[in-house]
């Protein structure tokens, strides 16, 4: 073989060694643009800011719609082909190599509580478009379809999740909301369809997976200075209104004995609440944060109350043995008091478990960036407890400094908001390349 026949391939083994080596880079993003989300944190501090303190970007309001804008713009940056499901939920999708997949789904929600914070639902929802858009930039693409999804109402009930799964029935739009409107106006007002709602209803089989990126909304994860949170489920999470109806009688000419005094009877119906928890071992906990006093005035023996009791473990079967323990302590208490105990259910959400296998790969992609972990239950609802009857879910924790959440005190440190990211980001590649 010549020297120059010797050179020119060479020079080939070169070109193609190169081109090899430009192609692994291409579809190993190794990190995220911490800079980049960072800056889309701070951009949406901006919107629905609150004059009195922290954000208000309630949904179905003028802020709410605003974010959603924002957000999807985002998304058609990162190269997501954007719609509005007939609830109103924000979906960019991005094709996947591989025909006939499921779509593999992330995403959370942007809406917040009155007076919140910046951080609940904005990490994981700015988080999922980060990863999408360092995966169109490392031109890398997924075996299966990705899509992001930014549900609508979180806060107000997971009501956009709880479309897609089904949960959402037709006879609860006309509820009202935070907003002044009603569901179906609220609906209506941000873009869905809420006269053909089961459109946007997936079925078990349409989805691969759902991952979801959040702050922890307790101090466990910042108090031992850990990294990341691995969540093992979200709890189930039951309410009921409690009348207790005695007989309202003047305050001044009725004898102390001979009083059925229904505020009383709360009140000791308050404290065994809190006993009866504390006195079972396990994370179950429970909680009356709502009292109406009937007729409510200084000279009247209260005659009726109504109290709200909420009740949460990730046993469902825990759920139903404390809310019986409270029942047979309430039923002593109207014995001693001549007054009537009854209960209405408003809220009965089930627990949710996450998946084994992505509680698995989130605690790998975490150790593959030197992160520590722990595994730990989710106490407030997600929309990952929705989505979990449809597919395999997972959720991944952030530290929230002093385990303040829902006002405007809540913060994460941006290191802890990256490293979520990037945790999010290992994850959904290991994601994809599963076969189950």
């Amino acid at each position: 073989m010549s020297y120059e026949s010797r050179r020119f391939r060479t020079i080939l083994l070169l070109a193609a060694l190169s081109f090899a080596s430009l192609e692994l880079r291409a579809q190993s993003p190794g990190r995220v643009n911490g800079d980049r989300m960072l800056e889309h944190m701070a951009a949406m501090a901006g919107i629905g800011k609150d004059p009195g303190g922290g954000y208000a970007r309630v949904a179905y309001t003028e802020a709410d719609r605003q974010g959603r804008e924002y957000v999807m713009g985002l998304m058609r940056a990162a190269g997501l082909t954007v719609s509005i499901d007939a609830a109103g939920n924000i979906s960019g999708r991005r094709a996947g190599s591989e025909p006939g997949l499921q779509v593999l789904v992330i995403g959370s929600h942007i809406d917040s509580v009155p007076q919140g914070g910046n951080y609940d639902g904005v990490v994981g929802s700015l988080g999922a478009s980060e990863v999408a858009q360092t995966l169109a930039e490392g031109h890398l693409a997924l075996r299966h379809p990705l899509e992001v999804l930014i549900f609508q109402n979180e806060e107000g009930g997971l009501q956009g999740s709880r479309a897609i799964s089904g949960e959402l029935r037709e006879e609860d739009l006309n509820q009202a909301t935070r907003s002044g409107k009603t569901l179906r106006e609220g609906i209506a007002f941000i873009g869905g369809d809420p006269e053909h709602l089961a459109a946007a209803r997936r079925k078990p089989g349409d989805v691969f997976a759902y991952l979801e990126l959040h702050i922890e909304q307790g101090g466990s994860l910042a108090a031992e200075k850990i990294d990341i949170g691995v969540v093992e489920g979200i709890v189930g999470n039951h309410r009921w209104d409690v009348t207790i109806e005695g007989v309202a009688n003047h305050a001044g000419t009725t004898p102390m004995n001979q009083r059925h005094d229904a505020l009383l009877a709360g009140a000791k119906f308050i404290e065994a609440v809190n006993r009866v928890v504390t006195s079972m071992p396990g994370r179950q906990v429970g909680t009356v944060g709502k009292i109406q006093v009937i007729p409510g005035a200084y000279n009247i023996v209260p005659g009726k109350v109504i109290l709200g009791l909420d009740v949460r473990d990730l046993d469902e079967a825990r759920i139903d043995l404390v809310f019986s323990k409270i029942r047979d302590e309430a039923q002593q208490i109207g014995q001693a008091s001549g007054t009537k105990f009854s209960y209405q259910q408003v809220v009965g959400d089930r627990p949710a478990l996450c998946d084994p296998r992505l509680r698995q790969l989130v605690t790998e992609s975490a150790k593959q960036l030197n992160l520590t972990t722990k595994l730990l239950p989710s106490g407030a609802t997600q929309d990952a407890q929705s989505m979990a009857r449809l597919a395999p879910s997972g959720m991944i924790f952030i530290p929230s400094i002093g385990g303040i959440s829902h006002a405007p005190e809540e913060y994460s440190r941006p290191q802890d908001v990256v490293n979520g990211v990037n945790v999010l980001l290992r994850a959904v590649l290991q994601l994809d390349a599963q076969k189950w």
